[in-house]
């Protein structure tokens, strides 16, 4: 008769601990865990006036920091306190006033610098949030679509995203395509696919009135937003907004095809580059804007790199895999990855056109 047998743990070879090593991670982690809190406390900052109350640069108490933005003094002296200790604000222990530096209020306060990050920090914080469905999703590759996010990952990414693209889409971007704002001025047609609440879409009707734009999106809440927006800016009757998916956009003989950091996020990619292949004019510009990558991981092993590939697991994979075919290019896809795309939907000219310290901007062509 068999012996039953025992199930046994593998043996490892036990390796040798660097104390200093050990504790110089361990405080890393600790600053890790202040850096993890302090995207929350940076959206409180926000959402409560915190910053703009303090962007004068006046140096201010709790107390009248509190009656500045009608808010408890027991909240707002911790939040300064943490602030102070990440260096988001300065203290003078003498008067005991915090004062937030002029480049910290450029970057936390004026959404038309293109440092302004309060956007980046609260797509962060909403992508966080919604962690424990990304945890049982990895469990057996389910994905998570985009819609079914909270609010603070919808408007968080549009409010980063708009700040580059007022900083560069017009007056970079676009004069980095050959020919392409020349049929703009002339009266063009453009489809931004992808367009989320339609900050792209509205820029570029706003700098081209003589050009047309269809702007789609799956997500039937982003477009409700970008057709109020539209109107609000005054280019609502040369803007179309569409509830369509990337591979069934509507029109034809496009002079430009936008899509704006979200060629990632799709099921599949190659059959949404079919589509507008199908859908661009013979001498049309397909311009995919992709977030800034390498080629190789190594290449993205940087803190720009670290964030995305943060949001490419907690954000854009799991919103792939909830899509037929489920591709997952990933964030950090690179240009390789999506030069393969346009090559197997059967575009024949691919070249980088420009870049910014946080995107890559592709111009595809027939």
């Amino acid at each position: 008769m068999d012996r039953p047998t025992t199930p046994t743990t593998p043996t490892t070879t036990e390796r040798p601990i660097d104390p200093y090593k050990l504790m110089a991670f361990v405080f890393r982690a600790v600053d890790e865990v202040g850096a993890a809190l302090n995207t929350a406390l940076v959206v409180m900052g926000d959402e409560l006036g915190y910053y703009r109350a303090l962007a004068d640069g006046t140096p201010t108490t709790p107390a009248e920091l509190a009656e500045r933005t009608s808010t408890d003094e027991h909240y707002a002296r911790e939040w300064l306190s943490a602030q102070a200790a990440g260096g988001y604000v300065e203290y003078d222990a003498q008067t005991r006033r915090f004062t937030l530096p002029a480049e910290q209020a450029a970057a936390l306060t004026d959404p038309s610098s293109p440092a302004y990050l309060p956007g980046f920090f609260q797509i962060a914080h909403g992508t966080v949030r919604d962690a424990p469905s990304i945890i049982e999703a990895a469990r057996d590759g389910d994905g998570l679509g985009w819609h079914a996010h909270n609010a603070d990952v919808h408007v968080g990414c549009e409010r980063f995203f708009r700040t580059m693209y007022n900083a560069h889409l017009i007056g970079e971007w676009l004069p980095a395509l050959d020919g392409v704002v020349d049929k703009l001025e002339r009266g063009g047609k453009v489809a931004d696919v992808g367009c989320g609440h339609g900050a792209s879409t509205i820029l570029m009707a706003q700098a081209f009135p003589n050009a047309t734009f269809v702007g789609s999106d799956y997500h039937e809440g982003s477009i409700e937003i970008a057709r109020q927006r539209a109107q609000e800016a005054g280019v609502g009757d040369r803007i179309t907004f569409e509830v369509a998916p990337a591979t069934g956009f509507s029109g034809s003989d496009f002079d430009l095809v936008t899509m704006f950091d979200c060629l990632h996020d799709m099921g599949d990619p190659v059959g949404a580059a079919r589509h507008v292949k199908e859908a661009i004019a013979a001498d049309g510009t397909w311009m995919v804007v992709e977030p800034m990558a390498g080629d190789h991981v190594e290449d993205n092993l940087n803190p720009v790199g670290r964030a995305f590939y943060g949001f490419s697991t907690l954000l854009c994979t799991p919103a792939s895999l909830s899509q037929d075919v489920g591709l997952a290019l990933g964030t950090q896809a690179g240009p390789a990855k999506i030069r393969d795309v346009a090559t197997a939907a059967g575009f024949g000219r691919f070249r980088p056109a420009a870049s910014t310290p946080f995107n890559n901007v592709l111009e595809v062509r027939p």
